[in-house]
C-alpha cells in the first residue's frame, strides 16, 4: 500500500516537473507564446529563475515583446539575437553571470529600462549610446572601471546606478546627462568628484558612500535640488562653506533611505563633530562662520 502511494506520489512529482519544464522542450515560438501576458497594457513574458544557461532561440521569434525578465538565471552571454526585439521597453538580466552584453542591444531603441546589475560585466559597449529613450540605467555590482564616452547620448537618463564596482572617477559621459534625477556611485574607488558635477542641476539624489573621496568640490554646492546627499564613509577632511545653499537638505540624516546630508565616518579636520550633534542648522551656521 506504501509502495503504491510513493510510486503515485512519484508520477506525480515527474509530472509537475515536466510541465514546469515545458517552456525549456517545447520548440514553437507559439508554444512559449502561451507564457506571455499582458499587465498595464504591456506585453510581458518572465523566465526570471528557470536555471537557464541560454535563453531559448524561439524567444528572439516573439517581436511584440514590450517587457522581458530574465533575471536569477545562470547566463553567461546573452544572445545577439537580442536586437530582434525592438519593442522591448524593460529588459531584466540582473542576477545572472554576464561578463559582456552584445552590441546589438544597441537596436532596443525603444528600451526605456535596463537592469544588469549583479552580473560579471567588465564593459559595456558602445551600442548602449543608440538606446536613448533610456530613462533608468542600473550596472551596479559589477566589475566596471568605466563606461563608454558615446553614452553622453543618454541625455533622458533619469536613474543611474553604478554603484559597488571598480570606478575611480565618474566616468565623463555621465556629466552630459543633464535630466539625471539619481546619481548611485557607493562602493567604488573614487577619490574625487569633478567641478562638472554641476552640470547635473536636476539631481536630487547623490549617493557617493564607501569612496576615498578627500573632499567635496566647490561646485557641488549649485545643486540646489538636493535632496539627499551621502557621503558617509569616505575620507572627507573638508566641506565647502557654501554647503548651506543645499537648502533642500532638511537634517542630518541617519538612517540609509532618509533624505537630508549624510556625512558621518570621515575624517573631518576641523571641529565638526560637536557640531553636528547641533543638527543641520548649527552645521550650515558653522560653515557660513568659516
Amino acid at each position: 500500500m506504501g509502495a503504491k502511494h510513493s510510486k503515485k506520489l512519484a508520477g506525480e512529482e515527474i509530472k509537475q516537473q515536466g510541465r514546469r519544464s515545458a517552456v525549456f522542450e517545447e520548440t514553437s515560438s507559439e508554444k512559449i507564446r502561451k507564457y506571455v501576458v499582458t499587465h498595464f497594457g504591456y506585453s510581458m513574458l518572465s523566465l526570471a529563475r528557470r536555471g537557464m544557461v541560454d535563453a531559448p532561440e524561439e524567444l528572439w521569434e516573439l517581436t511584440e515583446l514590450q517587457k522581458l525578465n530574465l533575471s536569477l538565471n545562470c547566463m553567461k552571454c546573452l544572445s545577439s539575437s537580442v536586437g530582434l526585439l525592438q519593442n522591448l521597453v524593460v529588459l531584466n538580466l540582473w542576477g545572472n553571470q554576464l561578463s559582456s552584453l552584445p552590441p546589438e542591444i544597441g537596436l532596443l531603441t525603444n528600451l526605456k529600462v535596463l537592469f544588469a546589475y549583479r552580473n560579471h560585466l567588465i564593459e559595456v559597449p558602445e551600442e548602449l549610446s543608440c538606446c536613448t529613450k533610456l530613462e533608468v540605467l542600473s550596472l551596479a555590482n559589477n566589475q566596471l572601471t568605466s563606461l563608454p564616452n558615446s553614452l553622453s547620448t543618454l541625455t533622458g537618463l533619469l536613474k543611474l546606478n553604478l554603484s559597488h564596482n571598480n570606478i575611480v572617477h565618474i566616468p565623463t559621459c555621465v556629466y552630459a546627462m543633464k535630466s539625471l534625477i539619481f546619481l548611485h556611485v557607493a562602493c567604488n574607488r573614487l577619490e574625487n568628484i569633478a567641478e562638472q558635477i554641476q552640470t547635473l542641476a536636476d539631481l536630487k539624489i547623490l549617493i557617493v558612500e564607501g569612496n576615498c573621496i578627500h573632499s567635496l568640490p566647490k561646485m557641488l554646492c549649485c545643486l540646489t535640488k538636493l535632496e539627499l546627499l551621502n557621503v558617509d564613509y569616505n575620507d572627507i577632511q573638508n566641506v565647502p562653506a557654501e554647503m548651506h545653499q543645499l537648502s533642500r537638505l532638511e537634517k542630518l540624516a541617519c538612517h540609509p533611505l532618509d533624505k537630508g546630508l549624510h556625512i558621518v565616518h570621515n575624517p573631518l579636520l576641523k571641529p565638526i563633530k560637536e557640531v553636528l550633534d547641533g543638527g543641520l542648522q548649527a552645521f550650515y551656521n558653522y560653515l557660513k562662520a568659516i
